[in-house]
């Protein structure tokens, strides 16, 4: 049977391209952090007839009839999240982690409240309070920073600004931070200084259904997690809240943001909660943490220089410009050339610009997906060495991406199948 066939008679261009992706994502390390390999389960619901209906609303209070399915599979992604959690409340809804963090702002704060995060170029995200998104423009953003020397949180320095600046908000959750984040210290600097908590997991979700690394949720007052990532869902969001602050999300996201949901990324992200229950996902948690870790080493015996000297999670933010002479970009288009993805990536008092930093950053979620352990992780180190060594030698990266596909080829990619290819 010819693979993608409806495709195949009706726009045979996208199905080329889907299929050379699929390539892409089969023969290459995929090492971008927020990167993942969804189950076919997940495709399945992503892709069924629940694309076809429009649900307005919420469970049993929606604008439109004929929802007697999406009701039900709303309430089941709901319960499993609250479940898994331990949270009073969660909207399924929103269409991406951005518009989650932004309805969450903005059903308990008001425009011009003082919101504190960690600042965009130590790690933080663009939503978390950055000058140029809405974050930073409709709202009062003071940005805390990670301590010089060690380049981790500085409880007491985060305390001492917050008691300066009496903010509303305090956010907590990053995007480029490799260590375990005290969420109690966070609860009580806010409770301190009379400010709301919100914790936003997106990247260490799936650590933390895993048991790798705490949870926020019972303590925090809001939060968000996009369902991809770690979490190896469907690309949305999920918001998770206390019950005082129910009413104000849900009246958020819609209608102060967004119409229908998407009822087949609601299913997909059922599924992947399903998935994530299993004792396997704990399994998988827990080797993205030791992958991270033994990676760590064996870049530190090359003599590169890790943000905070290691990591903790599932991600390693990497200087290159200082300890490898070479620039974030350059040092990231070379890997690409030679099999391994990452992305460019400014490092805490960074010199350089965002277009060109002193960084790199790379995680384990998606190779630990595809079943690498130690080993693979070693020989990892050893060829990002080489290929940031000999940026400038094509002949060099070529090689080495020959090295990185045959190595692939042994390990299977959740929901993509190789032999469906040339049908």
């Amino acid at each position: 049977m010819t693979y993608l066939p409806a495709l195949e008679k009706t726009d045979p261009e996208i199905r080329d391209l889907i299929i050379t992706e699929e390539k892409r994502e089969f023969n290459k390390m995929r090492l971008i952090p927020s990167e993942n390999y969804a189950s076919h389960a997940v495709f399945e619901a992503t892709g069924s007839c629940l694309t076809n209906k429009y649900s307005e609303g919420y469970p049993k209070k929606r604008y439109y009839e004929g929802q007697q399915i999406t009701d039900l599979v709303e309430t089941l992604a709901i319960e499993r999240a609250k479940k898994i959690f331990g949270v009073d409340h969660v909207n399924v809804q929103p269409y991406s982690g951005s518009p989650a963090n932004q309805a969450a702002y903005r059903a308990i704060l008001k425009p011009g409240d003082t919101i504190m995060g960690l600042s965009l170029p130590h790690g933080g995200h663009l939503t978390h309070g950055w000058k140029v998104n809405f974050s930073g423009s409709l709202y009062n953003s003071v940005p805390y920073e990670l301590n010089p020397e060690t380049e981790m949180l500085d409880f007491d320095k985060i305390r001492e600004l917050a008691l300066e600046c009496k903010p509303q908000l305090i956010i907590a959750g990053y995007t480029a931070y490799p260590r375990l984040i005290d969420w109690t210290k966070f609860r009580e600097i806010c409770d301190e200084v009379g400010a709301k908590f919100h914790a936003d997991t997106s990247h260490i979700t799936g650590l933390i259904i895993g048991g790798e690394h705490p949870n926020p949720f019972p303590i925090a007052d809001t939060g968000i997690t996009t369902t991809h990532k770690t979490l190896r869902g469907p690309r949305g969001a999920m918001i998770l809240c206390k019950e005082e602050y129910a009413e104000a999300v849900n009246k958020a996201i819609m209608p102060g943001l967004q119409g229908g949901p998407h009822n087949s990324t609601t299913a997909a992200i059922a599924v992947a909660l399903k998935e994530a229950e299993a004792p396997e996902f704990k399994l998988y948690a827990q080797q993205v943490v030791k992958n991270a870790k033994v990676l760590a080493d064996k870049l530190l015996e090359h003599g590169f220089r890790l943000v905070t000297g290691g990591t903790d999670n599932h991600l390693l933010l990497i200087e290159v410009f200082e300890s490898k002479g070479i620039l974030g970009r350059d040092a990231s288009k070379a890997l690409d050339k030679a099999g391994m993805v990452c992305n460019c990536n400014m490092v805490p008092f960074d010199k350089n610009t965002p277009f060109n930093p002193s960084g790199i950053r790379i995680g384990t979620p998606s190779m630990t997906s595809r079943g690498m352990k130690e080993d693979e992780m070693k020989k990892l180190g050893d060829w990002m060495n080489e290929a940031i060594a000999h940026a400038d030698d094509d002949a060099t990266l070529k090689r080495i991406e020959g090295e990185v596909q045959e190595l692939c080829q042994s390990f299977p990619c959740p929901g993509i199948d190789p032999s469906k290819w040339n049908r």
